[in-house]
């Protein structure tokens, strides 16, 4: 592939660098209205969306919607807690690949359980442990990003030079594209596995 491919990689992994997830201890522990939420949401998260000028990282459609379909437990006279917060967080990032009904099963035990709990253990003790390694994964990401393009710098050697850089992309697109896609396919098995086991549970 040619040097402008290979600027485009490096961007990529730089942006990798820059990824920061929220801290708990970052978000407010006091409870916020809807348009408070929603700009604490798009300052901290917009880094990550495609396009920065026109895309809403969350909007009050959005957040009423998750409400609606037991995502996210009721706001206490329309004021989000952190705990709320947390777990919009979550969704945020579910929301790019899995569909709502699976992001349901996944986060209603969690909400059950330890939302705004009096145990020990909550929510918050929750998406601290997750996301711990998160500084740990990027590099790891890293290293597999460039492994693939490497790989796919090798393809095509034997079309005519000028076709090469998009077939070479493409072929870069289509190893991260089978990353996905199994991760995603494994995902979603676990999450079926999640709900068949609840609902043995119910039954039983």
């Amino acid at each position: 592939m040619h040097i402008d491919t290979k600027d485009l990689l490096n961007s990529i992994l730089a942006s990798l660098d820059r990824i920061d997830y929220i801290k708990a201890m970052d978000i407010p522990n006091i409870d916020l209205y809807m348009d408070q939420v929603t700009t604490f949401m798009d300052n901290r998260l917009r880094k990550g969306v495609r396009y920065p000028e026109q895309d809403k990282v969350m909007t009050k459609t959005m957040i009423n919607n998750y409400a609606k379909n037991d995502l996210l437990p009721p706001p206490n006279k329309k004021k989000y807690s952190k705990e709320h917060i947390l777990v919009l967080i979550f969704i945020y990032y579910y929301k790019g690949f899995l569909s709502i009904g699976d992001i349901q099963t996944l986060l209603q035990p969690i909400t059950e359980k330890y939302f705004q709990t009096e145990k020990d253990f909550n929510i918050e003790d929750i998406y601290e442990e997750v996301f711990q390694f998160q500084e740990e994964q990027i590099e790891v990401l890293k290293k597999d990003v460039m492994d693939k393009y490497e790989k796919a710098a090798e393809t095509f050697s034997n079309v005519q030079e000028e076709e090469q850089e998009f077939l070479k992309k493409f072929s870069f697109i289509c190893l991260l594209g089978f990353d996905v896609y199994v991760k995603k396919m494994l995902i979603e098995k676990l999450i079926d596995d999640l709900k068949n086991t609840g609902e043995d549970k119910k039954k039983g």
